[in-house]
Protein backbone atom coordinates (compact mmCIF):
# COMPACT_ATOMS: atom_id res chain seq x y z
CA UNK A 1 0.00 0.00 0.00
CA UNK A 2 1.78 3.42 -0.98
CA UNK A 3 0.50 6.25 1.15
CA UNK A 4 1.36 9.83 1.55
CA UNK A 5 0.75 10.58 4.79
CA UNK A 6 0.29 8.60 8.73
CA UNK A 7 -2.61 10.81 10.13
CA UNK A 8 -5.75 11.55 9.93
CA UNK A 9 -6.29 15.17 7.49
CA UNK A 10 -9.94 15.21 9.36
CA UNK A 11 -9.14 14.81 12.99
CA UNK A 12 -5.51 14.30 13.08
CA UNK A 13 -5.21 10.96 14.60
CA UNK A 14 -2.55 8.17 13.96
CA UNK A 15 -4.44 6.27 11.23
CA UNK A 16 -4.52 2.42 11.58
CA UNK A 17 -4.50 -0.42 8.72
CA UNK A 18 -8.00 -2.22 8.55
CA UNK A 19 -9.91 -3.84 6.14
CA UNK A 20 -12.42 -1.92 4.01
CA UNK A 21 -14.08 -3.25 1.54
CA UNK A 22 -11.97 -6.16 0.03
CA UNK A 23 -8.61 -4.79 0.93
CA UNK A 24 -6.30 -3.49 3.15
CA UNK A 25 -6.67 0.46 4.01
CA UNK A 26 -5.66 2.86 6.00
CA UNK A 27 -8.35 4.51 8.01
CA UNK A 28 -9.33 6.70 11.34
CA UNK A 29 -9.34 4.27 14.55
CA UNK A 30 -12.27 6.92 15.67
CA UNK A 31 -15.63 5.21 13.63
CA UNK A 32 -17.20 8.54 14.23
CA UNK A 33 -14.55 10.62 12.13
CA UNK A 34 -15.52 7.55 9.42
CA UNK A 35 -12.04 8.73 7.07
CA UNK A 36 -10.71 6.50 5.09
CA UNK A 37 -8.09 6.78 2.74
CA UNK A 38 -9.10 4.48 -0.18
CA UNK A 39 -5.60 4.95 -2.40
CA UNK A 40 -7.60 5.22 -5.97
CA UNK A 41 -5.41 5.91 -8.56
CA UNK A 42 -5.12 8.93 -10.48
CA UNK A 43 -6.22 9.16 -13.98
CA UNK A 44 -3.68 10.36 -16.50
CA UNK A 45 -3.48 10.72 -20.34
CA UNK A 46 -0.96 9.54 -22.63
CA UNK A 47 -0.53 10.65 -26.00
CA UNK A 48 1.27 8.80 -29.08
CA UNK A 49 1.44 12.14 -31.02
CA UNK A 50 1.90 11.92 -34.92
CA UNK A 51 3.25 14.73 -36.11
CA UNK A 52 4.86 15.11 -40.01
CA UNK A 53 4.64 10.98 -40.65
CA UNK A 54 7.03 10.87 -36.75
CA UNK A 55 5.93 9.67 -33.49
CA UNK A 56 7.45 12.49 -30.83
CA UNK A 57 8.88 11.31 -27.54
CA UNK A 58 9.70 14.08 -25.28
CA UNK A 59 12.08 14.15 -22.32
CA UNK A 60 10.49 16.30 -18.83
CA UNK A 61 13.33 18.64 -17.71
CA UNK A 62 13.29 16.33 -14.29
CA UNK A 63 14.38 13.51 -16.31
CA UNK A 64 18.23 11.78 -16.80
CA UNK A 65 19.34 12.49 -20.52
CA UNK A 66 18.30 9.93 -23.19
CA UNK A 67 15.03 9.24 -21.36
CA UNK A 68 12.18 10.06 -23.80
CA UNK A 69 8.60 9.30 -23.68
CA UNK A 70 5.13 10.33 -24.37
CA UNK A 71 3.22 13.36 -23.88
CA UNK A 72 1.39 12.79 -20.64
CA UNK A 73 -0.72 14.91 -18.34
CA UNK A 74 -3.65 15.15 -15.75
CA UNK A 75 -7.10 14.93 -16.10
CA UNK A 76 -8.39 18.16 -15.10
CA UNK A 77 -12.26 18.14 -12.97
CA UNK A 78 -15.18 17.66 -15.42
CA UNK A 79 -12.61 16.92 -18.61
CA UNK A 80 -13.04 13.83 -20.87
CA UNK A 81 -10.21 12.37 -21.74
CA UNK A 82 -9.98 12.38 -25.22
CA UNK A 83 -10.25 16.50 -24.79
CA UNK A 84 -7.61 16.22 -21.83
CA UNK A 85 -5.25 14.45 -24.43
CA UNK A 86 -5.61 17.10 -27.13
CA UNK A 87 -5.40 20.05 -23.99
CA UNK A 88 -2.44 17.98 -23.19
CA UNK A 89 -0.45 18.12 -26.53
CA UNK A 90 -0.90 22.33 -27.13
CA UNK A 91 0.11 22.55 -23.67
CA UNK A 92 3.38 20.86 -24.10
CA UNK A 93 3.94 20.65 -27.38
CA UNK A 94 2.14 23.98 -28.64
CA UNK A 95 0.61 21.68 -31.40
CA UNK A 96 -2.83 21.36 -32.67
CA UNK A 97 -4.05 17.99 -32.24
CA UNK A 98 -7.06 16.37 -32.99
CA UNK A 99 -8.54 12.92 -34.30
CA UNK A 100 -8.12 11.19 -31.01
CA UNK A 101 -8.04 7.22 -31.32
CA UNK A 102 -8.35 5.13 -27.45
CA UNK A 103 -5.46 2.75 -27.68
CA UNK A 104 -5.80 1.64 -23.87
CA UNK A 105 -5.74 1.38 -20.54
CA UNK A 106 -2.70 1.02 -18.60
CA UNK A 107 -1.98 0.49 -15.06
CA UNK A 108 1.55 2.53 -14.17
CA UNK A 109 1.62 0.90 -10.33
CA UNK A 110 4.81 3.01 -8.93
CA UNK A 111 2.49 6.26 -9.10
CA UNK A 112 -0.48 4.95 -8.44
CA UNK A 113 -2.07 5.93 -12.13
CA UNK A 114 -4.50 4.52 -14.53
CA UNK A 115 -3.12 5.76 -18.04
CA UNK A 116 -5.54 6.64 -20.66
CA UNK A 117 -3.72 6.31 -23.92
CA UNK A 118 -4.49 8.08 -27.14
CA UNK A 119 -3.22 8.18 -30.68
CA UNK A 120 -3.30 11.87 -32.06
CA UNK A 121 -2.48 13.30 -35.41
CA UNK A 122 -0.63 16.84 -34.55
CA UNK A 123 -0.38 19.72 -37.03
CA UNK A 124 1.77 22.99 -36.67
CA UNK A 125 5.45 23.93 -35.28
CA UNK A 126 6.52 22.48 -32.12
CA UNK A 127 7.61 24.62 -28.95
CA UNK A 128 8.29 23.24 -26.03
CA UNK A 129 5.94 24.00 -23.11
CA UNK A 130 7.72 24.78 -19.31
CA UNK A 131 7.62 21.12 -18.24
CA UNK A 132 9.94 19.55 -21.37
CA UNK A 133 13.91 20.04 -21.82
CA UNK A 134 13.49 18.16 -25.37
CA UNK A 135 11.98 16.53 -28.07
CA UNK A 136 12.72 14.54 -31.13
CA UNK A 137 10.63 12.65 -33.96
CA UNK A 138 11.02 8.74 -34.38
CA UNK A 139 9.86 6.75 -37.33
CA UNK A 140 7.29 4.37 -36.13
CA UNK A 141 9.45 1.45 -37.33
CA UNK A 142 11.77 2.54 -35.13
CA UNK A 143 10.29 2.78 -32.07
CA UNK A 144 11.40 0.70 -28.81
CA UNK A 145 8.44 0.23 -26.54
CA UNK A 146 9.57 0.41 -22.97
CA UNK A 147 8.05 -2.12 -20.22
CA UNK A 148 6.06 0.21 -18.46
CA UNK A 149 2.23 1.71 -18.81
CA UNK A 150 3.30 4.11 -21.61
CA UNK A 151 5.47 1.67 -23.31
CA UNK A 152 2.86 -1.16 -23.34
CA UNK A 153 0.44 1.72 -24.64
CA UNK A 154 3.05 2.33 -27.63
CA UNK A 155 3.82 -1.37 -28.26
CA UNK A 156 -0.07 -1.66 -28.63
CA UNK A 157 -0.34 0.80 -30.88
CA UNK A 158 2.35 -0.26 -32.84
CA UNK A 159 1.47 -3.46 -32.93
CA UNK A 160 -2.35 -2.48 -34.30
CA UNK A 161 -0.43 -0.55 -36.88
CA UNK A 162 1.19 -3.65 -38.70
CA UNK A 163 4.87 -2.85 -36.86
CA UNK A 164 6.42 -5.73 -35.01
CA UNK A 165 8.41 -3.71 -32.07
CA UNK A 166 11.28 -4.96 -31.32
CA UNK A 167 12.26 -6.37 -27.73
CA UNK A 168 11.30 -3.52 -24.88
CA UNK A 169 14.26 -0.81 -23.90
CA UNK A 170 14.79 -1.00 -20.59
CA UNK A 171 13.66 2.28 -19.88
CA UNK A 172 11.44 5.41 -22.01
CA UNK A 173 13.19 6.09 -25.28
CA UNK A 174 16.20 3.85 -25.23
Amino acid sequence: MNHAFNFCPRCARPLERRHEGERPRLACPDRACGYVHWDNPTPVVAAIVEHEGKIILARNKAWPEKFFALITGFLERNEKPDEAVLREVEEELSLKAHTPSFVGHYIFDRMNQLILAYHVLAEGTVRLGEELAEWKHVEPARLRPWPAATGLALRDWMLSRGYAPPAQASRPGA
